[in-house]
């Protein structure tokens, strides 16, 4: 088995935003290794109010993570173009090692 160092990304936002189709386009077009996208029940915006999934209170905000890693030089001109062309504002990113 041999190792490969990383840098894991991931991309913070609302559902109600329209960032989730924009930056699978750009991660596509980057070919990009290993997208994951996670819908959250529930979260806390920079507002401090919550968004949750819960029947007494739905939102249409919900969070949304979009995860996703490949060699520490391409995340992180994937990031600066998901920022120059998204705006986005709540990324973040950490080295690791897959084992392939």
């Amino acid at each position: 088995m041999s190792q490969q160092q990383i840098t894991i990304a991931r991309v913070y936002t609302l559902e109600g935003h329209d960032h989730l189709n924009q930056v699978l386009d750009i991660l596509q077009k980057q070919k990009v290794k290993g997208v994951t996208v996670i819908r959250g029940i529930a979260g806390i915006g920079a507002s401090g109010e919550v968004h949750t999934s819960s029947l007494l209170n739905l939102s249409l905000e919900l969070p949304i993570i979009i995860e996703f890693y490949d060699e520490p030089q391409k995340v992180d001109q994937v990031i600066q173009t998901l920022k120059a062309k998204l705006e986005l504002k709540h990324i973040v990113s950490w080295p690791a090692t897959a084992h392939i």
